[in-house]
């Protein structure tokens, strides 16, 4: 079952990707407490991968299009530093082109509330178009029909994510936030991860665990 950000939302989405509304996660105390961490210039990078998952500040939604990386920047005392999702990128086993960071805004439509169950109306329904009982009705081929996802989960989901995604633009440190990049395939099959950045403190690469 996919939770989709459809119909209404379409124009909410633009709106929420042009305000500057974003807070980004709290950073850690440092960047070694996140599961990798390196040195870009005079800054510190810490980062771990979440998978499927979607660490936000109000609780964990999860994506089957996209993976994960929480991330945290840290500089001396009163420094501020110029970031963008664009600057970070994920190699992943080994490949020779690794996969660009994207906004968060193409992730809302594979957005999940593992949480979220549909009302018992919705679930019979479902199981009735696959033709389960066996009164003569005609089974069918396809898949169930979508479950309808209420309007305001969905808008609520949408918000959590932008509220924790790596602030933009000219920062003080630390901060810290949630990248995106798009992956469909099982986690269980990443043998090996680099987060790599390049940006306007330098260049680093760090070594995540699957």
């Amino acid at each position: 079952m996919k939770i989709g950000i459809v119909g209404a939302l379409t124009c909410s989405i633009g709106l929420w990707a042009q305000t500057p509304g974003t807070l980004g996660l709290t950073p850690r105390t440092s960047a070694a407490d996140y599961q990798a961490h390196a040195e870009a210039g005079t800054f510190s990078i810490g980062a771990e991968f979440t998978g499927h998952d979607v660490g936000t500040s109000q609780g964990t939604l999860n994506t089957e299009e996209y993976v994960v990386v929480e991330v945290g920047i840290f500089g001396s005392p009163e420094a501020k530093l110029k970031l963008s999702a664009e600057d970070f990128s994920l190699r992943i086993n080994g490949r020779k082109a690794p996969l660009p960071s994207q906004s968060y805004v193409l992730a809302l439509r594979s957005l999940k509330d593992p949480e979220w169950e549909p009302p018992a109306s919705e679930q019979k329904k479902s199981k009735t178009s696959m033709g389960g009982g066996g009164g003569g009705g005609q089974e069918s081929s396809g898949p169930p029909p979508p479950v309808k996802v209420p309007i305001e989960l969905q808008r609520k989901m949408a918000q959590n994510v932008q509220k924790s995604v790596l602030p933009e633009g000219d920062r003080a440190l630390p901060q810290a936030g949630l990248l995106f990049f798009q992956y469909r395939g099982k986690t269980k099959g990443i043998q090996s991860l680099e987060l790599i950045y390049t940006g306007p403190a330098g260049t680093a690469t760090l070594t995540l665990q699957p």
